[in-house]
């Protein structure tokens, strides 16, 4: 690896994980803050889920089409750009609130804005991450763990504060920390990847020819469509996601506020799922490449699915919720990493932007309905009845890779194996870890 850069230089990587954590925490504690803040003033589960819709909606939207604009902008500028967006839409909510000028369609309108801006800036900033682990002659694997780990830190510190400042400062106050948290994260992966030839525009930023347009796009979506296992991670991860967003986003914030000890409870619990899915990435990165991917991703996500929902369910203590949430947590601590690991290797680096653009809006379009229809099912059936239905569906999601042939590639993706008729497309960096 030093041979392709000359010398090895961590510094930005190190940079890098530093700003998406920062970045990251101020997205989860939007999602503690915001679901909070409208269940103290409105104390209706499906206006809850209304506002997550809203939020998620212009995301999945966002990221449907922008893959060809990082590249003519550059991963550097996007990313940027989306902290200091979802920055000051953020703020304006608790602003907005403290004039007594906020309505429930504003907070709606405000919320959509940072879902628009936040899908691009992630994409930009995750398709750095094999370069970024070629200039510091570290294992591929072991940086998706890094990255990952960096993700989980910074819900493990939004989870582990995010309760607590709501209980102390209020849910609008935690908001504008929230707000400062994307000021830190701009300028520093600004700085992080100053000079990064990755990190810079690959065209000219000039208008460009709707045809043309079109096609750049197209080509991230035919090659997800001609890859099997991207496909199918695409298609279950749209599925879990969806569930995932009721869960967090209504089911579990309903859970705390009726059976348990309210917003200090909640965010005990994102906390031990916070610390246990962080030990997980971490873990796995250090030594997942002794192991097969598929049967590690398939007992981590049959561990990770139903029995939340189950002991929810049944139980109205702490405890026995909090123990089963740090298990899953080891277990879903696994996962990204092996889906990040596995797409960088199968995607060639000229068609990342786009083609994560497409994985990234297509694992999020159920992921709006996720809240709104959790929402509306808890106010119409109860809360117990919710729980136990959406962990059904998500049990026979999970159990589409033992079902299908196809993602036994997971073990395969970075060697030259047959895809679609033909073999998979390695990457300039992509290799074996």
């Amino acid at each position: 690896m030093s041979e392709i850069f000359g010398t090895v230089d961590r510094r930005p990587l190190a940079t890098v994980l530093a700003a998406n954590l920062v970045s990251i925490a101020g997205n989860c504690l939007t999602y503690m803050g915001v679901p909070w803040f409208v269940l103290q003033s409105t104390g209706s589960a499906a206006r809850v889920g209304i506002v997550a819709f809203c939020t998620l909606l212009p995301a999945v939207l966002g990221a449907l089409v922008t893959g060809p604009v990082i590249d003519r902008m550059g991963r550097r500028r996007v990313s940027v750009a989306s902290d200091l967006a979802c920055g000051v839409a953020v703020a304006a909510i608790p602003l907005l609130q403290f004039a007594g000028n906020l309505q429930f369609w504003m907070l709606c309108v405000l919320m959509a804005l940072t879902g628009l801006f936040r899908a691009p800036g992630a994409t930009a900033r995750g398709v750095l991450l094999p370069a970024l682990a070629e200039r510091a002659g570290m294992p591929l694997t072991r940086a998706a763990g890094l990255y990952d780990g960096a993700a989980r830190g910074a819900a493990l510190m939004a989870s582990a504060l995010g309760g607590v400042l709501i209980a102390v400062l209020g849910a609008e106050n935690v908001l504008l920390v929230d707000a400062a948290t994307f000021a830190v994260a701009a300028p520093l992966f600004a700085f992080g990847v100053r000079g990064l030839p990755e990190a810079q525009a690959k065209r000219r930023a000039e208008p460009t020819p709707l045809r043309a347009y079109r096609r750049e796009l197209g080509e991230g979506y035919r090659f997800v469509a001609a890859t099997p296992l991207l496909l199918g991670l695409c298609l279950m991860t749209l599925i879990t996601r969806g569930l995932d967003q009721g869960w967090s986003a209504v089911l579990l914030p309903v859970h705390s506020r009726e059976e348990l000890d309210g917003a200090i409870d909640l965010g005990l619990l994102n906390a031990a799922f916070g610390i246990c899915a962080l030990t997980g990435a971490l873990v796995y990165g250090a030594v997942g490449s002794r192991f097969r991917r598929w049967p590690v991703f398939t007992i981590a996500f049959l561990i990770g699915g139903l029995p939340r929902f189950v002991v929810a369910a049944f139980t109205d203590t702490f405890t026995p919720l909090a123990v089963i949430m740090a298990v899953e947590g080891l277990a879903f601590g696994v996962l990204n990493p092996i889906m990040a690991t596995v797409t960088y290797e199968t995607v060639p680096e000229d068609l990342r932007s786009r083609v994560l653009s497409v994985t990234t809006a297509s694992v999020q379009l159920v992921t709006p309905l996720g809240g709104l229809a959790a929402g509306f099912l808890v106010d119409s059936v109860g809360l117990p009845s919710a729980l136990l239905a959406v962990g059904g569906v998500y049990l026979l999601a999970t159990l589409c890779p033992v079902i299908f042939s196809s993602w036994r590639q997971m073990d395969r993706a970075g060697s030259p194996h047959d895809r679609a008729g033909g073999s998979l497309p390695q990457g300039p960096g992509a290799k074996r870890v």
